[in-house]
C-alpha cells in the first residue's frame, strides 16, 4: 500500500483536478491533456532525490535531456505552490501509441523500426561525446555493473546459482575478449550522452514518427554509454516481445544508417547485460517467472548457432534486396546481419545511400577499381561479423565466379556455412522494374542490365549445390 501523499502534493492534485499515477521514484498527475511529473524525496544506491535542491536540479536535467528528441512533449517546469518543489510539465499522448502497446497488438512494422533507426542515429550523431579523461566507457566501468547483476540476483534467487554461474563465466570471458575493442570505441567517440533507457515503453508514435521520451536523468553512468549498448536494449526488448524479425531488422537498419560495424563485436555482450539488468529488476520485484524468462533469454544470447554466410546472385532488378530482407527477418534467432553492396559502395565515396552519384555506366563510383574496392570492403566487414559470431548476408550481384569463390573461401576460413540466394526474373520484368525504380540505393539502369547480360557467369554445378530456396515473400510494410 502506498504511503500517504504529502499535503502539498494533495493540494496540487486538488488544484489541478488530476488523476495520480505513482512509480517507484516519481508521482505523475494527469489532467486536461497534460502531465506533471514530480520526484519523490528518496535516496537509492543509483539515485539521489534526497533534497529539494537535488529534485529541482534533476527536474531541470529531465527537461534539458528529453528536449533533445521530444521538445513538443516537454513543455517546461512549474513551481508547486510555495512548497519549494517543482514539476516537469509535459504534453500527454495516447498511451495506445507507445511502442510496447503497438507491438502487443501486432501493429509494429519494419517501417517503424527503420524510422527509429534513423531517429536514434541522428540523435547519437548530435549527442555529446564522453571526454577522454572521464570514467564513462572505460572497460572496467562497463564490467563492474555487469558483474554486480549476478551478485544481486544470487542473493535473491539462490536456486538460480548454476545458471548464474554459467552466465557470469561467459560474461567474464567475453569481456576479456572485447575489452580492447571497448577502449578503442571510446577513443573513437563511441561513448555518447545517450537516452539510457530505450525500451519500447519509452518510445511513442506521434504524427507517424517514432519519438523517444523519458530518458535517464538521475544517473550519469546509465546515460553516458556506448551507442551500441543503447541499441542493444531495444533489441532485447523486441526479443522479449517475441519479435525476433523486428529485433534483427532494427539492428540492421541502424548499421545501414551509421556504418558502425565496429559495434558488432560488442553487441552480444551488451545484449546479455541488458537481459541481466531486466532479470535483476524482476528479482527485486519478486517476479520469479519473469526473472527466469530473462535468464533464459540471456542464456540463448550467449549460445549463438553456427554462423552462415549467404551471398546473393542475380542481375539488376532480380529482387536480391527484397529477398535478402525477407531472409534476414526469417532468422528466428535474430542473429543475422546484412551488407548491401549499393550502400557500402556509396559509403566508401562519402555518399548517403539514396544520393545520386551522377556516375555514367562503368564510370564514377562504378569503375572496375571502385567495384574492386567495394568487394574488398564487403569481405572485410563480413569477416568481422562472422568473427563476432553473427551470420551475414551479402547483398550484391556476384555475377563473376571469382567473386563468389572468394566469399565461399571466406566462409570456410571463418568456420561458417556457405549458401547462395539465387534471384531470377524474366528479362521483360527486369527491365520494367529498373524503369520504375525510385528511392533505392541502387543506380542500375536498363543499360547496366544489358551490359551485365554480356558478361554474367552462371552458377556452375558445385555452386548450385549451395543454392537455398528463396524465402516466402511477405506483404510490404
Amino acid at each position: 500500500m502506498s504511503a500517504p501523499l504529502p499535503p502539498w502534493l494533495e493540494a496540487f492534485r486538488a488544484q489541478l483536478g488530476a488523476e495520480l499515477v505513482e512509480t517507484h521514484i516519481s508521482w505523475l498527475l494527469l489532467a486536461d491533456g497534460f502531465a506533471w511529473k514530480l520526484k519523490k524525496p528518496i535516496t537509492l544506491p543509483f539515485l539521489d532525490y534526497g533534497s529539494a535542491a537535488r529534485r529541482h536540479f534533476f527536474c531541470q536535467e529531465e527537461l534539458r535531456l528529453n528536449r533533445r528528441f521530444a521538445p513538443e512533449l516537454y513543455l517546461g517546469l512549474e513551481a508547486v505552490g510555495d512548497s519549494g518543489e517543482w514539476a516537469v510539465k509535459m504534453r500527454r499522448f495516447a498511451e495506445s501509441q507507445r511502442l510496447d502497446h503497438v507491438c502487443a497488438r501486432g501493429a509494429l512494422t519494419p517501417a517503424h523500426l527503420s524510422a527509429l533507426a534513423r531517429v536514434v542515429h541522428a540523435f547519437h550523431r548530435a549527442a555529446a561525446t564522453a571526454p577522454a579523461a572521464s570514467r564513462f566507457g572505460e572497460p572496467e566501468q562497463i564490467r563492474t555493473p555487469a558483474i554486480d547483476n549476478f551478485t544481486a540476483i544470487r542473493g535473491l534467487r539462490p536456486d538460480a546459482a548454476p545458471r548464474l554461474e554459467r552466465l557470469e563465466a561467459w560474461t567474464e570471458t567475453e569481456f576479456a575478449r572485447i575489452a580492447p575493442r571497448m577502449a578503442a570505441r571510446k577513443a573513437a567517440g563511441g561513448i555518447r550522452e545517450c537516452h539510457g533507457d530505450l525500451h519500447l515503453g519509452n518510445l511513442v508514435l506521434l504524427h507517424g514518427e517514432v519519438i523517444p521520451f523519458d530518458c535517464i536523468e538521475f544517473n550519469d553512468d546509465f546515460r553516458w554509454i556506448d551507442v551500441a549498448s543503447e541499441l542493444a536494449f531495444t533489441y532485447v526488448d523486441l526479443l522479449d516481445h517475441r519479435r525476433p524479425d523486428l529485433a534483427v531488422w532494427l539492428l540492421n537498419e541502424w548499421l545501414t544508417e551509421s556504418g558502425d560495424f565496429d559495434a558488432v563485436p560488442v553487441l552480444r555482450f551488451y545484449a546479455v547485460y541488458k537481459a541481466m539488468v531486466r532479470a535483476k529488476v524482476a528479482a527485486f520485484a519478486g517476479q520469479p517467472d519473469t526473472t527466469d524468462d530473462y535468464l533464459a533469454q540471456a542464456a540463448r544470447l550467449t549460445a549463438p548457432t553456427r554462423p552462415r554466410l549467404v551471398i546473393t546472385h542475380g542481375l539488376s532488378g532480380s529482387g536480391k534486396s527484397s529477398l535478402s530482407a525477407e531472409l534476414l527477418r526469417a532468422d528466428p534467432h535474430a542473429a543475422t546481419l546484412r551488407l548491401r553492396s549499393d550502400v557500402e559502395r556509396k559509403r566508401l565515396y562519402g555518399l548517403p545511400p539514396l544520393a545520386s552519384s551522377r556516375s555514367c555506366v562503368a564510370g564514377g563510383i562504378y569503375t572496375p577499381e571502385a567495384t574492386r574496392r567495394t568487394y574488398a570492403r564487403l569481405t572485410e566487414v563480413a569477416g568481422q561479423i562472422l568473427d563476432a559470431g553473427w551470420s551475414v548476408i551479402v547483398d550484391a550481384a556476384f555475377l563473376q565466379r571469382d567473386e563468389r569463390r572468394s566469399f565461399a573461401e571466406l566462409a570456410q576460413r571463418h568456420g561458417a556455412d556457405f549458401a547462395i540466394l539465387a534471384c531470377t526474373a524474366p528479362l521483360d520484368e527486369l527491365r520494367s522494374r529498373l524503369r520504375a525504380r525510385r528511392n533505392d540505393p541502387s543506380e542500375a539502369t536498363v543499360e547496366v542490365l544489358e551490359r551485365q547480360l554480356e558478361w554474367i557467369e552462371e552458377l556452375d554445378t558445385d555452386e548450385q549445390a549451395h543454392v537455398i530456396p528463396p524465402p516466402q515473400r511477405r506483404e510490404p510494410t
